[in-house]
């Protein structure tokens, strides 16, 4: 680890450096639609997951992600085979073909696969399913309790809602594993029909227990109160953040439309950020609520932080140089080739495994499966 003294003791890093890690992984993924490059993505955010995860509901749920990531592939693949694709002369079979009306033309049923638009349906597949393992590792490196408490005050509702939305994946991981361990030491069946029927509705159960708990923690600790604020402050709030929306679209249109007057391009853009940022701010004031453990942002953080942007910026330099590296041929087909930079790049993001602290509860296990030094004698002798 990159620190020493009290800030060497075992913590979680912060959520938002966690967050930059995996947004800097995932904008790797999106910029490639190399095989190569897109596993070795995963494989580096696997390993750090494993590295620095935490022993809680969330640092559990990175396998579910994994299967969702070969869903998408497999789902990619199996359109592209049954909606058929016209590019490549490589056939690998023939499905019969199914008409289909005149108003349904350019759509079609069955017919020639060919390897050509497999490997394309597979790539775009795997850089989706890269996208989404890269913020499923995030969401298990990360507490998002932790992360909802560092949401201004003008976005804590928002962030409220978020945060349950995201914390039901690895929730339902813990309940499925929960009820399949107990199923399976009462000897009931865990796999089939009849196991899945047994497992949902526990898990289902569950899932309303923890709804009504979390609706009853809110309500007792006040969450949506407004305070003291008047109809009048309530609708200039209002005011602000619609008209500025309105004048943010506006903005966007004039700058995108060469035709459109100029008051209707960066001016107008510049005047709704600034109305938005004004509605943001009398916003936040409705809402109070205090921090009883500030999240530090010390050394570990600013390393893992400069370990983002450098992923980033060499896998963009690397794009630039060699473009095709990043997009393999598919027409004709050809085996992919690892670019130098775009790699080197990726695996400068397996440092947060080394360089970002060890969670508390990893630190405990590892120091409890440490033998004492008189353990270790009495093994020897």
């Amino acid at each position: 680890m990159v620190e020493v003294g009290r800030a060497a003791l075992p913590r979680p890093l912060h959520p938002g450096a966690w967050w930059l890690w995996a947004i800097a992984l995932s904008i790797v993924a999106s910029r490639t639609t190399n095989p190569l490059l897109l596993g070795l993505i995963i494989g580096v955010a696997a390993l750090v997951v494993i590295a620095r995860r935490e022993d809680a509901p969330w640092g559990r749920a990175f396998g579910l992600y994994l299967r969702i990531g070969l869903l998408i592939v497999a789902l990619r693949v199996a359109f592209r085979i049954l909606l058929g694709g016209d590019s490549g002369s490589t056939v690998l079979f023939t499905l019969p073909q199914i008409p289909l009306p005149d108003w349904m033309a350019g759509v079609r049923l069955g017919g020639e696969v060919t390897a050509e638009s497999v490997a394309a349906a597979a790539y775009d597949g795997l850089r989706l399913a890269a996208i989404v393992i890269c913020f499923g590792a995030a969401n298990s490196l990360a507490n998002p309790k932790r992360l909802l408490r560092l949401l201004p005050n003008a976005l804590y509702e928002v962030g409220a809602s978020v945060t349950v939305a995201i914390s039901v994946a690895p929730q339902l991981a813990e309940s499925l594993v929960r009820v399949g361990r107990a199923r399976r030491l009462r000897g009931g069946p865990s796999k089939g029909r009849r196991g899945l029927r047994a497992v949902l509705m526990p898990v289902l159960e569950d899932a309303i227990d923890r709804s009504v708990s979390l609706a009853a923690a809110m309500d007792a600790r006040g969450y949506g109160r407004r305070g003291g604020e008047t109809t009048g402050r309530r609708r200039a709030t209002a005011v602000l953040l619609v008209g500025g929306l309105i004048a943010i679209c506006a903005g966007m249109y004039g700058l995108l439309d060469g035709t459109a007057p100029v008051p209707f391009g960066a001016p107008s853009l510049a005047a709704g950020v600034a109305l938005v940022a004004a509605g943001a701010l009398l916003a936040g004031r409705r809402t109070r609520h205090t921090r009883y453990r500030p999240e530090p942002w010390r050394a570990a953080e600013w390393a893992v932080t400069g370990a983002s942007l450098a992923v980033v910026a060499i896998s963009v330099v690397g794009g630039l140089l060699d473009p095709a590296a990043l997009h393999p041929s598919v027409s004709p087909l050809q085996w992919p080739a690892l670019a130098v930079m775009p790699t080197v790049g990726v695996l400068l993001a397996t440092l947060p495994a080394v360089l970002a602290p060890i969670p508390p509860g990893r630190a405990e296990a590892q120091a409890a499966s440490v033998p004492l030094p008189e353990q270790a004698s009495a093994v020897r002798s």
